[in-house]
């Protein structure tokens, strides 16, 4: 129905067209109650103010997209997007014409000069009839607005189908199909190779050595409330040991964790006065690894290697690349309103990539935590992330959990929540109370991370004061990643022996294949890094 007959379907406000003698036939049209315009003559009247360009669109609807076969590609899904938007626009547009069409029609009917002329029934009458038509187009406003949900729900599948195209068109292997072989009695198989474009990535193998450009980048090693003035944390990252301790002003530094005299691991002795010493002849090194003491010796000019440490926001932070340190650290704190309640770290026999593969994976919680946070989750018919074309970030459908990956290694989330096995809304923004979780993987070697897990709260902040609360996020966090890592070191030892891991991506798969081709980009050693600003 275009806006012209539309508006024949009402009496027509004054303020629209011009004066005229005007008849009118009642009916019933679409479920609304028909009053058809006519002139004198019988033709419908012609719109003349202003406001007919912004109602007179075409009706788009026999121009709907036809599908060519069970499943849509890229372009069939492009034009079912577009025809979407144009259709969401000019149902918008009888939406609102029917609204203000209706409301002229009440003002009509309460006019003065009209009621002068009708009895206080009929007036009843024509108001309870203009009352149901008013409900009736509020409800179809409300159609239209679901109408919209849908159209950016096909957005952003369409997104997902080109993220499929592009993963097709970089990887083309061999695909071997089963056929019956006519030359034999029994019923036996040939195997035929075809060249098949595969939606996959290529992770498989042995882990190879670090790329440097993946050093290149502010990692974050430890917690500020961990290092003490006489403590030291010995770390690895990228297969070099190191340790993490605090000079004499109180800043930290991080050392290599080997003497230079007869290669002692450091982090086995004791701080002094700001320095490292070695237990084995008492040597001491500063925060910038020079040798400033030699017991029983004269004092050589001695000095091991050191990185640039930098503490902010309660992290202490290394720079292990070659390249001089970027200007900025990336900010790792927790949203407003939220209060830290645990800050763990651990030692997991995982390469960190396989580690961040499952920690921006939600899909799986419903068969993987069903003895922890995902105890009674129902099985979604569909999962999606929903996340800008070039982001990194975004959220997760049908829960209300904000999900972001932040470069090199880091996991955010906010998750909404009421009590354990139930979800809140299916938006954080629909959540009262919310949990917000930090996840760092470090890559100590390729076949270890160090995570460090901060989890924060925006309710129930006397839980801080609790003794022991620590021991039990801990246990928590531990049970947690138990369920998790009996199948991710199985997927590791597969890998190892030439199984890929990123056989198949699917459309929930998004966030993970995103880190993925950011990491393949940045070995690869490009200059435009995906889904983020130029290096």
């Amino acid at each position: 129905m275009t806006a012209v007959a539309t508006a024949a379907a009402l009496s027509l406000p004054i303020s629209l067209y011009g004066p005229s003698k005007l008849n009118t036939r009642k009916g019933i049209k679409g479920g609304f109650r028909v009053f058809a315009v006519f002139g004198e003559e019988g033709e419908l009247v012609e719109k003349k103010s202003t406001w007919g360009a912004l109602f007179d669109v075409e009706d788009p609807r026999p121009r709907v997209p036809q599908s060519k076969g069970k499943f849509v590609d890229v372009n069939q899904a492009l034009e079912v997007a577009r025809f979407d938007i144009q259709y969401c626009d000019w149902r918008a547009r009888q939406d609102l014409l029917t609204i203000m069409l209706l409301h002229e029609k009440v003002v009509e009917v309460l006019n003065p000069l009209a009621r002068e002329y009708k009895s206080i029934g009929t007036m009843k009458k024509e108001l309870a009839e203009l009352q149901e038509d008013l409900e009736q187009a509020h409800k179809q406003v409300h159609i239209s607005e679901a109408r919209v949900g849908t159209a950016l729900d096909k957005l952003a599948y369409m997104e997902a189908l080109v993220n499929d195209r592009l993963l097709q068109d970089r990887n083309t292997t061999d695909f071997e199909q089963t056929t019956p072989s006519p030359s034999t009695s029994t019923e036996s198989l040939n195997t035929e190779k075809r060249k098949l474009p595969r939606k996959s990535l290529n992770v498989s193998g042995p882990v190879q050595p670090y790329h440097p450009c993946l050093k290149n980048f502010w990692y974050p090693v430890a917690f500020s409330t961990d290092l003490k003035d006489d403590t030291m944390i010995p770390i690895d990252c990228f297969e070099e040991p190191w340790v993490v301790f605090r000079g004499k002003d109180g800043r930290p530094g991080c050392v290599r964790n080997t003497c230079a005299h007869r290669a002692c691991p450091l982090h086995l002795g004791s701080v002094n006065e700001g320095r490292i010493q070695c237990p084995y002849h008492g040597w001491e090194y500063s925060t910038d690894g020079k040798c400033e003491k030699m017991p029983s010796t004269r004092l050589l000019n001695v000095k091991i290697k050191s990185l640039p440490c930098f503490e902010q926001e309660g992290m202490i932070w290394i720079w292990p690349g070659n390249d001089p340190p970027a200007a900025t650290i990336p900010s790792l704190q927790p949203p407003p309103g939220f209060k830290i309640h645990a800050e763990i770290v651990m030692e997991l026999p995982v390469e960190h990539g396989l580690l961040l593969d499952n920690l921006l994976d939600l899909a799986h919680a419903p068969f993987t935590h069903t003895s922890t946070f995902a105890k009674g989750w129902s099985v979604p018919s569909l999962v999606k992330f929903l996340t800008p074309a070039s982001g990194l970030q975004g959220y997760w459908d049908p829960y209300p959990i904000d999900m972001e990956f932040r470069p090199p290694c880091m996991v955010l989330s906010t998750i909404g929540i009421s009590k354990p096995g139930k979800l809140e809304g299916r938006s954080t923004q629909q959540c009262s109370t919310h949990l917000h979780q930090l996840h760092v993987c470090l890559p100590s070697s390729r076949q270890k991370t160090r995570l460090l897990y901060r989890m924060s709260l925006d309710f129930a902040p006397l839980l801080q004061h609790i003794p022991f609360m620590q021991y039990l996020w801990r246990y928590f966090a531990e049970q947690v990643l138990n369920e998790d890592l009996r199948l991710v070191l199985g997927q590791q030892d597969r890998m190892i022996n030439g199984a890929n891991v990123w056989n198949w991506p699917v459309s929930y798969d998004k966030l993970g294949v995103r880190y993925r081709l950011w990491r393949d980009a940045v070995e690869r050693g490009a200059k435009q890094l995906p889904f983020s600003k130029s290096v």
